[in-house]
């Protein structure tokens, strides 16, 4: 992924609160009224004390005005308050909402190359760890370092109206508050910014973990993945510390012997001068604004630190949505309407100095149904993983209804396109959600239409409560060969044009397999199939087999005709699977 810049990031986190313009505008113009409020005080109690106190002036309709004054301006500014900070809490859940949304939509449609490089684990924390510390910034940081700062410019303000010889002595507070925030950034952002990497890396170790538990387990590796946790673990943790260390000394503490010095210098500053009475209301209203610059000074930099994790975390956020890298020319062609393939002079390299596949040459007519074989490494996956636009040709093309493969929309050829892989993911879901898949508009005589295409419809009306059983994670509650027909009928369900079986048949029975193979030919003329078959007797009735050697095209025809070639690949392929799959007579005398 692209190099993260933290600072940089501002754009995004205004992207995705654009929508919420008038509520923040709205929003900072209620602070200003607030501020206005809380700046009244002060200069209230000013009055109070000069005008009535200090000349022993007892009227008590006045003095009772001004006090009821002073509680209502400061019950307003602090209902205002509380009323904003709801309205951003709004703010901020909607724009997270949108930014989450945005992020998991652009992981969905990052190509497959993508996520050869990419981390599951680190994957996920991008999508909730990291969003929800944007929420952080959105919710707490930006409304108390706004409202903080509102508050030092009116109180600056009255103090000016006051006496601005004494503003400009607690003005110094600012640029020293600004001094110790950079000195803070230069100390604490690598340990922040290592800090969230390592809370990734214990995320992917976990999900990891948990994904290879059996193997795991089996293998007796528990202890060494335990230990690896604990190193990376303990790292954190002193990463962590050393965030904390400099907030510990930059943060409150510096503030707070800042305040000390002013109100020192201040009093020294009245101290020196030929004090009246009238000046002691101003030294009572100079004080009084000194705690409110001090506080919202303090309150700015002990968010400082929650504001740097929350723009390292939007960095992050960024660089995935950045992740442009892998994709494709522009895709303007047109939906697939037949399903005809010709791949010309076609070579792929996962390494582009490594080539897989060399000058491949092949038509596969619309509605046919073509088998690909082939040993291990041969490059079967690679060409059905081309096919399936995961990755993109270097060399040669690839042609589907005359135009690109890759110029037909991602909408459209999705839409065109059904797979049933050896491994059938299945959800925590009922069988009809799992067929259904989330395709918008499917009806359940859909569903069922689907079912029954792929042989499914009568193990399902068997379940507990037939389409409405619930699978359990991983589809706990079906065999495998089950889960097989579900693929099927989940990749029928869409009405596909190109229906992809990768080795679907290599974990199954024969009856399962035997209800694929009329599955499959009841689509024949229908939808183009092509099929990876470790089992060869899978694609003994396609119309044409591809036999695939180190990444060439070493054979094609059909069954039969590949059969009658005196040392053809194909046929030893087959006769090696009928030795192994033919059980061992037993030996004379055995019992």
């Amino acid at each position: 992924m692209k190099q993260e810049r933290p600072w940089q990031s501002v754009g995004l986190l205004m992207d995705a609160a654009r929508p919420e313009r008038p509520q923040l505008i709205r929003g900072g113009l209620w602070l200003l009224l607030a501020a206005a409020l809380e700046a009244l005080g002060p200069i209230l109690g000013k009055r109070y004390i000069d005008e009535h106190l200090l000349p022993g002036h007892y009227d008590l309709g006045a003095m009772a005005a001004l006090l009821a004054s002073v509680l209502l301006t400061g019950w307003a500014a602090s209902w205002v308050r509380y009323a904003q900070l709801s309205r951003m809490a709004g703010v901020a859940r909607r724009s997270v909402l949108r930014l989450r949304e945005r992020v998991y939509a652009h992981v969905l449609a990052l190509p497959m190359a993508f996520f050869d490089k990419a981390i599951t684990g680190q994957l996920v924390s991008r999508v909730t760890n990291d969003t929800e510390a944007v929420n952080q910034l959105y919710r707490q940081v930006l409304y108390v370092m706004l409202d903080s700062s509102i508050v030092v410019a009116g109180s600056l303000v009255a103090m000016a109206f006051l006496d601005w010889r004494l503003m400009l002595i607690v003005a110094t507070l600012v640029p020293a508050m600004v001094a110790i925030i950079l000195g803070y950034q230069k100390l604490s952002a690598p340990a922040v910014a290592r800090t969230r990497q390592l809370r990734s890396d214990i995320n992917a170790q976990m999900a990891e973990s948990m994904a290879g538990m059996a193997v795991l387990q089996a293998a007796g590796a528990a202890g060494r993945f335990g230990a690896r946790f604990e190193a990376v673990n303990a790292e954190h943790r002193l990463s962590r510390i050393a965030e904390l260390r400099a907030n510990a000394w930059l943060l409150r503490p510096a503030l707070d012997l800042l305040n000390v010095l002013l109100l020192v210098t201040v009093i020294y500053g009245f101290g020196r001068r030929e004090l009246s009475g009238l000046e002691v209301g101003l030294l009572y209203a100079f004080l009084s604004y000194i705690a409110r610059v001090v506080e919202p000074l303090i309150q700015i930099t002990m968010q400082f630190g929650q504001l740097q994790q929350a723009m390292v975390a939007a960095s992050r956020v960024r660089a995935l949505l950045e992740e442009d890298e892998h994709r494709g020319p522009p895709q303007d062609g047109a939906p697939i309407t037949r399903g005809e393939i010709r791949i010309e002079r076609l070579g792929f390299g996962y390494d582009p100095a490594r080539p897989v596949l060399h000058g491949l040459d092949v038509d596969i007519p619309a509605g046919s149904f073509t088998g690909i074989v082939g040993h291990t490494g041969s490059g079967k996956s690679t060409l059905l993983s081309l096919l399936l636009r995961f990755y993109t040709a270097q060399q040669g093309r690839i042609t589907i209804d005359g135009q690109p493969l890759h110029a037909v929309p991602d909408a459209a050829f999705r839409d065109a396109v059904g797979l049933v892989p050896q491994e059938a993911l299945l959800m925590a879901a009922s069988v009809r959600e799992n067929i259904a898949m989330g395709r918008p508009g499917i009806s359940d005589a859909a569903v069922e239409d689907a079912a029954k295409a792929a042989r499914a419809h009568d193990f399902i009306l068997a379940l507990p409560q037939g389409y409405d059983t619930r699978l359990g994670e991983g589809g706990a509650r079906v065999s495998s060969g089950q889960k097989q027909l579900l693929a099927m009928a989940r990749a029928l369900a869409g009405a596909p044009r190109l229906l992809f079986l990768d080795e679907a048949t290599s974990n199954v029975d024969s009856e399962t397999e035997a209800r694929l193979g009329e599955a499959l030919a009841a689509l024949h003329g229908r939808v183009t199939v092509i099929a990876i078959a470790h089992r060869l007797s899978t694609i003994r009735a396609a119309d044409q087999i591809l036999v695939l050697n180190h990444g060439r095209l070493q054979e094609r025809g059909t069954h039969e005709a590949l059969m009658a070639l005196d040392g053809g690949l194909y046929r030893r392929l087959v006769e090696l699977q009928t030795l192994e799959e033919t059980p061992s007579e037993p030996e004379a005398g055995s019992s």
